[in-house]
């Protein structure tokens, strides 16, 4: 149910001119990303039925740290069978590479509105390693009494030779009311050709991941390609 989730999209960078100073430079900047992927895990569960998914978005960053973004995908459960995300917040660095991020992620499924969620998220980062934590202010996707539920992601990525990128990630999700406790895990590898950015990755939950969304949940490869711009 959400991006970040998500992707293999890259950020890319695009060179000013030379002959370009900083006072040129606005301090607004809009990016757009679109990918396809073989199926849509979000916390380690499909959202597709493990079937093919399309996902895009738009990113507003002001140089002052404030951004806006949306993003949206297909899904198919219950009567949805689409996914569509409004988020913004302020990130940051502390010092040199201690970075953070803070914001509010609103999840929408038109046709199944049992199921929108609203998230407030902080995050800190420090060079390759990542820990985030969402808590969910509303029912967490439609599960009763579940509002106080947190979501932890810890994440490590580094580029190996040849610029292909790994990542490592490991979710939680400690639940309240009618949504259990399971782990998630995600392993995956990138790279870029030609401005596309192709991705492989391994996608699994605990035995309590399986429990709760049966075959939604098993392991599985989720191939990508995808394109910043």
């Amino acid at each position: 149910m959400s991006k970040l989730a998500h992707a293999f999209v890259l950020t890319g960078l695009v060179a000013m001119p030379a002959l370009a100073t900083a006072a040129d430079a606005s301090p607004h900047s809009v990016t757009g990303n679109l990918g396809f992927f073989s199926d849509y895990a979000f916390r380690g569960v499909s959202q597709t039925d493990e079937d093919p998914a399309i996902q895009g978005g738009f990113d507003y960053a002001h140089a002052s740290g404030f951004y806006l973004g949306t993003w949206g995908s297909n899904v198919e459960f219950a009567d949805a069978n689409m996914e569509w995300d409004i988020y913004g917040g302020y990130k940051g660095k502390i010092g040199g590479d201690l970075g953070f991020d803070v914001g509010l992620l609103q999840y929408f499924y038109p046709g199944f509105s049992d199921a929108d969620t609203l998230e407030a998220y902080g995050a800190l980062s420090y060079k390759g390693f990542g820990l985030k934590a969402s808590y969910s202010t509303t029912d967490y996707f439609g599960a009763p009494d579940s509002d106080g539920t947190v979501y932890w992601d810890a994440s490590f990525n580094y580029e190996l030779p040849a610029a292909v990128m790994l990542g490592l990630h490991y979710g939680y999700t400690t639940g309240e009311g009618a949504q259990d406790d399971y782990a998630d895990y995600k392993v995956s590898v990138a790279k870029s050709f030609d401005g596309f950015n192709v991705g492989l990755a391994y996608v699994a939950t605990d035995d309590d991941g399986e429990d709760l969304y049966g075959d939604y949940a098993d392991d599985r490869f989720i191939v990508s390609v995808g394109k910043t711009f």
